[in-house]
């Protein structure tokens, strides 16, 4: 299998659909990164923790429908294409 921009695509599409599915009640609370246990003081720099939080929680909120779009979209270039 060569290594082409493809496959790089298909891997980060498969890193976002990763992210995309992560559940709080079933994963997420279990290591400590549920949606109560983030309080952040106000002024403060917000660590790695929260960031990949909010992270995680955005790309769940903003690309739900972009996801099966894309998804559809190389689903048929891979039955095309082989």
């Amino acid at each position: 299998m060569a290594f082409t921009l493809y496959s790089l695509l298909q891997a980060a599409l498969l890193c976002v659909n990763a992210i995309a599915v992560l559940h709080e009640e079933r994963f997420l609370k279990n290591i400590g990164w549920g949606t109560d246990q983030g309080v952040d003081g106000f002024g403060e720099e917000p660590g790695i923790k929260s960031q990949l939080r909010n992270l995680i929680r955005s790309v769940r909120t903003v690309m739900r429908v972009p996801l099966i779009i894309v998804n559809s979209i190389a689903i048929v270039l891979l039955l095309l294409f082989g």
